[in-house]
This record gives structure tokens, sequence and C-alpha cells, in this order.
């Protein structure tokens, strides 16, 4: 009996030192959308790799345009084929993970003309992706879960009050925010916007960017990170491309080099929240690789 009594409270011991420790939740965010051979996006989810899948991309939006979805090959939103996807999206959501509708791209015929334009473009997005409601919504029934601002074109001006109008859809249910800033410091589209202190996440490109991303050695890339982490935002991440082919203008890290010397640097950082990788379609065995090091 006293053997028992004994297991018992060390078994306790052990739960309760479990539910004390902190818990960083560091994971992998990964874009998918954009090749309709990546595979679905119920199976990335299935993966267990990813804890974020940005759904990319809303490419035209703002300055009186009709808001495009551009999914590649995966389905025409136009034909109304894209709402197949809801069941996708709830199943991820199921797993803890959270979806959210990229907004933007490196190609994407965007602009916002004004602060009331912004205010437009989001009660759009809301009504028709998030927790409003809209007879048109290209995929589906599905809640997401936020916005991710991939800005890479156009001025900087008046994302901060997309910024701002998104989150005031928080009332009613939470809307994440996050941004893919490029990695050379302050970002020339999006640095407003994240001055705004409304961003969940913020996962900047350290890829296509050769004065702050990997080259054979991590200086300038820990030198960059270092002044991300500034920024007022909940979690930074280090957004990497997922292959060679995924950077054509370089920044890929090998996976060995990435968990023995780069993460180990970055990771005591308070605001580290983990990697963001380009795109699913590259992912062929990188995320494996690292999730156990993330």
């Amino acid at each position: 009996m006293a053997f028992c009594t004994r297991a018992v409270i060390l078994i306790l011991s052990v739960l309760i030192v479990s539910w004390c420790k902190p818990s960083y939740g560091a994971g992998i965010a990964i874009y998918w959308g954009q090749n309709g051979n990546e595979g679905t996006l119920a199976a990335t989810c299935n993966s267990g790799n990813y804890q974020f899948v940005n759904v990319a991309f809303l490419s035209a939006f703002g300055n009186g345009q009709t808001p495009v979805l551009n999914l590649a090959g995966h389905c025409n939103p136009s034909a109304n084929t894209c709402t197949g996807l809801s069941a996708d999206i709830k199943s991820c959501q199921g797993k803890g993970i959270k979806v959210l509708l990229s907004i933007g791209g490196a190609s994407g015929a965007y602009s916002l003309s004004s602060a009331d334009d912004a205010r437009q473009v989001a009660n759009y997005i809301w009504n028709n992706f998030l927790g409003g409601q809209s007879s048109s919504r290209p995929l589906g029934d599905a809640i997401l879960d936020g916005v991710d601002f991939d800005i890479e074109a156009g001025s900087g001006q008046f994302w901060d009050d997309l910024a701002r109008a998104l989150n005031g859809f928080s009332q009613q249910k939470k809307v994440y925010l996050a941004a893919a800033p490029q990695c050379p410091f302050p970002d020339a589209h999006l640095d407003t916007a994240i001055k705004t202190g409304l961003f969940d996440y913020v996962w900047v490109q350290f890829y296509n960017n050769p004065p702050c991303q990997y080259s054979g050695n991590a200086n300038n890339l820990l030198s960059a990170w270092n002044q991300w982490t500034t920024v007022q935002a909940k979690q930074v991440f280090l957004g990497l491309p997922a292959a060679p082919a995924a950077a054509p203008s370089g920044g890929f890290i090998p996976a060995d080099v990435l968990t023995s010397q780069v993460l180990p640097a970055i990771k005591n950082s308070p605001k580290y929240g983990g990697v963001m990788l380009w795109n699913k379609q590259f992912d062929n065995g990188y995320s494996a690789a690292i999730k156990g090091s993330v």
C-alpha cells in the first residue's frame, strides 16, 4: 500500500510540474494554395507538421476592384468550386490549426486608395471569409481564423487602416492578424501597419533578400532578426523557403544547419513564435525534419 501511495504521489508531482511549465506554443506556418499539385488542404493539416496554414491568395482587391481569390489549380472561385474547401478548413481547425486568408502576394493586383477603401475591403473580408454573412462566400460557410498581410507591391499607405478595421470585428469574433514583411528593416509596405501593435504574428521573409538572409553564415540574418524582435507584435517567426527552388534569390537553410546553428540563436527571444515556410509545394520533408527543433 505504501508503495502505491508513493507511486501516486510521484505521478501527481510529475503532472503538476508539467502543468506549471510555460508553453510557448512555437510552431510552423505554411502557405498553401499556389500549386494544384501540392496536395489537399486536409492532407496538409493531417501531416501534423503545421500549426498555421495561410490560404493564398486574395490577389486582387481595393481601389474599386472586384476581389479575386486565386488558388491556382485547386479550384475556380468564379465557378463556385472552392466552396468544397469548407470541410477541409473545418477539419484543420478541429486539429487546433489556425487557417488564415492571405491577401496580396508577389504578383497580385491590389491597392488601397483611402482609409474608407480599407474599411470597405475589411467589410468584404469579414462577410465573405470570416464571421460575417454573405451570399457569395468563396470558401463556403467555414469561418477562417484571421488574415495574413503578404503585401509586396504598391505603397505602404492605408494598411494600418485595414488592420484596425479588421481588428474591430474581434469584438464579435477574434480575428487573428498576421504580416509577412521582407527582412530589410523596417518593411517598405507594412511598417505603419505593424506599428499599430495589432498583429498577433509577424513571419518575416528571410529569403529573396540578400542583405539579411542566410548566405553560408547567419550573421546578417541574426542581425536583422534582432531588429524584428523589437516590433509591437505578439510573436515573430523566421520565414524561410522550404527548398532552394522556392527562393530563386536565395535564403534556403539546410535543415541540419537550421536546427543546430540558427534556431538555438533565436529561440531565446521572448517573441519567438516559430518558423514560416514558403510553401507547401516545395515542402517535401523540410518541415518534418525541423519540427522537433522548432
